[in-house]
């Protein structure tokens, strides 16, 4: 519940403050990537990328977890991902930025959901 709160407050920041460049209603991969980087001191390139980038991951973990918990685990086959209780936010931000960094041109021009998907299912499997 508190994850949704940061979200809402996360959306209204960025009606009071909106990003340059927001293309449409959709996050790329590449303005994704834009607005998750870091500096090397960690702190973030675009004035308001960090909270940005947290509320659209918080937001795909959410639907994840609705998904997950309406049983329709047909259509998220293959993108089951299980994050640790204690696991921050921060450190997912992270684990998300490295994915992108690394597969940049293969989902630059799409929707970014699925590549925040893709990178935490690769970076959070479930063990069975």
């Amino acid at each position: 519940m508190a994850r949704f709160g940061v979200f809402v407050f996360a959306l209204f920041l960025l009606m009071l403050f909106p990003l340059r460049d927001v293309q449409a209603a959709r996050f790329s991969g590449e303005y994704l990537l834009k607005v998750c980087m870091l500096d090397k001191n960690g702190g973030e390139l675009i004035a308001g990328g960090k909270i940005a980038c947290q509320a659209y991951i918080s937001g795909v973990i959410d639907y994840y977890n609705m998904m997950k918990s309406f049983e329709d685990r047909e259509k998220m086959k293959g993108f089951d991902f299980c994050l640790p209780d204690d696991v921050s936010l921060n450190e997912v931000h992270l684990r998300v930025l490295s994915y992108l960094i690394e597969h940049k041109k293969m989902h630059r021009q799409f929707v970014a959901a699925p590549a925040v998907m893709m990178a935490l299912s690769a970076a959070y499997p479930c063990r069975r």
